[in-house]
């Protein structure tokens, strides 16, 4: 069985996967950042950690191979496939007040990938308290030997993908974001799809 959710240019999205289940992500146009994160289906205080996740790997990306781990040091979701290479969840997701610091006060209104995700748990009765640190697929966050990071130009092409095979029952929540400032989508939004398999 497959499911197949288109989700348009800086819109939300949220869905169960189901363990054993794959979820397939694409960046249909390439250059698109798609903001995401986790949570038990049952339990939502059990929830995606990035420390965790890189602490359990060893690296500050994500790829092939990579278990994506919960706040209690559990797999939610093993990646199998990647064609991108990596994928950052260090740098967070944009809100109004960060983009008011980075791109000026005229930005302060702008859509942003906090408000998505506020919209999206409202929907399974979160709120933004529940918002914890989110990985960023596609997005291109280099790290220099010295440590300092950029959020820079998109390097992902059209139709490059991951795939991940749940562990779990997972909340999986998305924020294309729609930050048009910004250079993680080639200030441009684009439509992706998400893909559920099994």
């Amino acid at each position: 069985m497959e499911t197949v959710h288109d989700i348009p240019a800086r819109a939300p999205w949220s869905g169960i996967i189901r363990k054993g289940q794959t979820l397939r992500i694409e960046d249909t146009y390439g250059q698109q950042a798609i903001d995401t994160l986790f949570y038990n289906a049952i339990d939502h205080a059990e929830r995606y950690s990035s420390q965790d996740t890189l602490r359990a790997q060893g690296a500050a990306y994500v790829t092939t191979g990579t278990a994506i781990m919960s706040n209690l040091g559990r797999v939610m979701l093993r990646v199998t496939a990647d064609s991108a290479g990596r994928h950052d969840t260090s740098a967070g997701c944009c809100s109004c007040e960060s983009n008011t610091v980075r791109f000026g006060h005229d930005t302060r209104f702008q859509h942003a990938c906090r408000e998505n995700f506020i919209v999206e748990l409202a929907r399974h009765g979160m709120t933004k308290r529940d918002i914890v640190p989110n990985l960023n697929f596609f997005m291109n966050v280099p790290i220099s030997p010295n440590g300092a990071m950029t959020v820079d130009d998109g390097i992902s092409s059209p139709g490059d993908h991951l795939e991940l095979v749940a562990e779990m029952d997972v909340l999986c929540v998305i924020s294309n974001c729609p930050q048009i400032n910004n250079p993680c989508n080639g200030f441009d939004p684009t439509p992706c799809r998400v893909i559920i398999r099994g």
